[in-house]
């Protein structure tokens, strides 16, 4: 794979999550209610960053669950195959909760369809929102995020490869051509 370009690096992802944290509160008036749920791998640090901001911004915590899905690469055949819910306990209670699904790149809308039926499947929140750090197109079902870090259009040979501290020890979004071109 041949580096295309760098798209955010960490001061780039914490102005992002900031943002993204702001609109979660504003748009559901405050953070009563709120349960934020981080796909793993890298969608529950970013949750539980969201809930950092959130908490530095309303004086509130809000608590953060996790979905554990396989998560099948965007630059492997095996991309169009149905992600499998690995464990139903998020770690939280969601039982008449807005729950916020927080994910690193959005694409086929085949992991969040996952995770959404894992979270209806352990209880009823009262909504499901969606938080994503990069929507890179190429969806196969009609989701859309609620709350969008970054836009970035790509082409199918494309990668986008999201790191983080937590799991990586940096901080940053590139994109690679996986051809070679």
């Amino acid at each position: 794979m041949i580096l295309k370009a760098g798209l955010l690096d960490e001061k780039a992802i914490n102005r992002t999550l900031i943002r993204i944290s702001h609109e979660i509160i504003e748009r559901n008036k405050g953070v009563d209610d709120i349960v934020l749920i981080g796909v793993k791998t890298r969608g529950y640090p970013l949750a539980q960053r969201i809930a950092e901001y959130i908490k530095s911004i309303e004086g509130r915590e809000v608590p953060v669950g996790h979905v554990d899905i396989t998560l099948y690469r965007d630059d492997l055949s095996t991309a169009h195959d149905t992600p499998e819910v690995k464990n139903s306990n998020l770690g939280v209670e969601i039982n008449n909760k807005k729950v916020v699904i927080v994910d690193d790149v959005l694409y086929t809308c085949r992991t969040v369809r996952a995770a959404i039926d894992a979270i209806i499947d352990v209880d009823r929140p009262t909504v499901i929102q969606l938080a994503v750090l990069i929507d890179r197109g190429h969806k196969e079902l009609p989701i859309r995020a609620d709350y969008v870090g970054k836009n970035i259009p790509t082409s199918k040979s494309e990668v986008i490869a999201v790191k983080l501290k937590e799991i990586d020890d940096e901080d940053s979004v590139k994109i690679y051509d996986a051809n070679g071109k």
